[in-house]
């Protein structure tokens, strides 16, 4: 027998779209085989679904064909699905990797119809219903594009360096080298009998992921790491949040806004809201005029979609979402599909649907949905997004929930966001160990993942690697004063940006 292999021939098995169709091979004449085919059955081949990405969408869409008569092949440059609303977690060092993430394969090992392909995307063929990779070519029916977004730094892309974004394991515990390694260098400088240098942690953008790093870090500071060193003081740490809208949390109401600002105060978060960047160097950052020096830049201020949205050939909009029609397909080709945050859509009231879980979850539902509905000879039907509610962790009993008429700030929103994301985590021991970590976090202060991976070199970072007697000359001795003089000047708390 013959066997395909996503539509082509190979030495063993079934030819290309025939099925579960048999074939005979009767004697070879003049060196070639003579190939007869036996109907086994009548059914058709089975509709293949390729769904690329395996985030909250592209899960969401694979589980909703579980039990549906359609072959499903899930594409993903990772083998595991990351639960990002907790990425913060692993970057502050709360939690391993391995408490937030799972390899897809095992999440979906139960589902018979499913296959899942570790490989990159690297463009389509529409008009043939083809999936490119970098050495294969998968052929489809029906495509769900659910390949989520990653860091926008407006035109400079030469910031991404200094300051790491947050959108995967890799960021994350690129953060996470960043943050400890900071605290080390300064006790290891300081501990040679070097000037102590200000500890200057910046976040940029004050959306949820940038409320949460910043709140996170004051907290490590002032608590967590406040009685492990001997020379350094790490209470005297500054974590300055800087958002260039009127206030932070701008998707929330204004109300839970300013509540979020008074419990990043309490922390020690010092917030410049109205304050743009303007340049970025290693170890310092400008807002405006001015340079504030940096040991660390963290950047949470915007994300642009995908490169795969301007592949697909549709129209997008400026962060490069594909302006997807009403049932989520897109024009002209009602059986691709766009989902997440690769899709711009807007709600009943006309507002931007935002990049979020839920959003990405439901538009997973609905394009499965409808894929069912094209194959029963259905009209597709619009999407429309049910919002339960928004929430954003602050610190430790700090957070803001908004469920609409309801509203919650402190420490009932914080047990409800800890309930929420229990809840949304994939696989009982992962819950369990996030219950346990979180539990004995609350009562020690402790963070039991504070691993410095990686190399020991951060950017702007001048070790006193130098005998201390030179830094102690006349002239390095007017160098620095003239020094200190600037950052008194420039990064004062309390002086306006």
């Amino acid at each position: 027998m013959l066997a395909h292999r996503r539509g082509r021939i190979h030495a063993h098995g079934i030819l290309p779209d025939q099925g579960r169709d048999t074939a005979k091979f009767l004697a070879p004449r003049q060196g070639c085989w003579n190939l007869i085919y036996v109907a086994t059955q009548s059914q058709s081949v089975k509709p293949r679904v390729v769904i690329i990405g395996g985030g909250f969408g592209g899960l969401k869409a694979a589980r909703q064909l579980r039990n549906a008569d359609v072959s499903v092949t899930l594409i993903d440059r990772k083998n595991h699905h990351t639960f990002q609303p907790l990425l913060y977690q692993v970057a502050t060092a709360g939690l391993s990797p391995g408490e937030i993430a799972a390899p897809i394969r095992w999440i979906l090992h139960s589902q018979k119809n499913v296959e899942v392909l570790l490989g990159e995307v690297t463009g389509f063929d529409l008009q043939r219903k083809l999936v490119k990779l970098a050495d294969d070519e998968i052929p489809f029916d029906y495509l769900i594009v659910a390949a989520g977004a990653s860091h926008a730094y407006f035109g400079h892309d030469e910031w991404e360096p200094l300051a790491p974004g947050l959108k995967s394991i890799e960021d994350a515990t690129e953060i996470r080298r960043r943050i400890l390694l900071a605290f080390e260098l300064a006790e290891r400088d300081a501990a040679r009998g070097a000037p102590q240098r200000e500890l200057n942690f910046v976040v940029v953008g004050a959306g949820p992921t940038g409320v949460e790093l910043a709140g996170t870090l004051a907290e490590i500071a002032r608590h967590v790491l406040a009685n492990e060193f001997r020379t350094i003081d790490p209470r005297h740490t500054r974590v300055l949040l800087v958002e260039g809208g009127p206030r932070v949390l701008a998707s929330y109401p204004e109300s839970l806004s300013h509540s979020a600002e008074q419990q990043l105060a309490k922390l020690g978060v010092e917030v410049r809201t109205s304050t743009l960047v303007t340049g970025m160097e290693a170890g310092r950052v400008r807002f405006g005029d001015s340079w504030v020096p940096a040991v660390v830049t963290l950047w949470a201020a915007g994300v642009a979609a995908s490169p795969l949205g301007k592949l697909l050939s549709a129209p997008t909009d400026r962060a490069g979402r594909v302006r997807a029609l009403a049932d989520l397909s897109i024009p002209g080709h009602p059986e691709v599909f766009v989902i997440g945050d690769l899709a711009a859509m807007v709600d009943a009231k006309g507002t931007p649907l935002p990049g979020v879980a839920p959003v990405a979850m439901q538009q997973g539902v609905a394009a499965a949905k409808n894929i069912l509905r094209a194959i029963q000879g259905e009209t597709a039907e619009p999407f429309h997004y049910h919002d339960k509610g928004s929430m954003a962790t602050i610190g430790r009993a700090a957070a803001v929930a908004d469920f609409g008429r309801l509203q919650l700030s402190g420490f009932p929103a914080w047990m409800t966001w800890l309930f929420v994301h229990i809840l949304f985590l994939i696989g009982f021991r992962n819950r369990l160990m996030v219950m346990i970590q979180w539990a004995w976090s609350y009562i020690t202060y402790e963070r039991g993942a504070r691993l410095i991976t990686g190399d020991s070199n951060l950017p702007g970072w001048h070790s006193a690697s130098v005998n201390v007697r030179a830094a102690n000359t006349p002239e390095s001795a007017m160098v620095s004063d003239v020094r200190e003089a600037e950052t008194q000047r420039v990064a004062a708390p309390g002086v306006p940006l």
